[in-house]
């Protein structure tokens, strides 16, 4: 029998949903980042359920409450990484460049050579090799490029109805995307630094 306190705090499914609702989000989003900084720590080989799992501090069974499978797991984290490509991006300058460009140019490279970037690389290696992740990788791919082409032309005020502009925007993309790589192996700062500034020139001069 409920006392009037307990039908003033309302029927306790209620109560107590709420915190167990925030707990599970808070494991799964937990289980979201360690798959993320494992692929790019350890790569696809060493990122295993049980691995992951211990970098959260989550029991395996409480992973797999989450993610049934290994592709479950990292198929979600593919839109994860996504999203937070996505997000870094349209957070770079909140409050505009003013006509800096070639603080957007360091800006795009940084975010092709950090932990984002390495994490999703993983992936698409991943998905070359796992039918069940290629499909989802190329398609989130695909929106990101489209998102970061879009980002870097209002950042850079490029008028893509300009001859060769668009080009000299995707070439600046593929250039970051290029020197992302090359740092996945060895420390490269220091070419990536003198590149930087060649291709802010490059970009100045040709965006006028």
């Amino acid at each position: 029998m409920s006392t009037t306190a307990d039908r003033a705090r309302g029927p306790r499914s209620d109560r107590d949903r709420q915190p167990k609702q925030d707990r599970s989000r808070a494991t799964r989003q937990r289980l979201l980042e360690a798959a993320v900084a494992c692929l790019a720590e350890h790569g696809w080989a060493g990122s295993t359920v049980a691995v992951v799992a211990g970098r959260a501090g989550v029991s395996r069974g409480a992973a797999q409450h989450h993610f049934p499978t290994r592709e479950d797991l990292f198929t979600a984290a593919v839109e994860y990484v996504a999203e937070e490509r996505s997000s870094a991006l349209r957070d770079l300058f909140p409050d505009g460049v003013r006509g800096d460009r070639r603080a957007v140019v360091t800006a795009l490279v940084d975010l092709y050579t950090g932990p984002l970037f390495r994490a999703a690389l993983q992936l698409w290696v991943a998905a070359s090799n796992e039918e069940q992740l290629r499909g989802r990788v190329t398609e989130l791919e695909a929106r990101v490029g489209r998102e970061t082409h879009r980002i870097a032309v209002e950042l850079l005020r490029a008028d893509e109805s300009r001859p060769g502009v668009r080009e000299t925007v995707q070439g600046l993309l593929d250039m970051a995307r290029g020197l992302g790589l090359a740092n996945v192996l060895t420390d490269d700062t220091a070419r990536r630094e003198r590149v930087v500034a060649q291709w802010a020139a490059l970009v100045e001069a040709s965006l006028g």
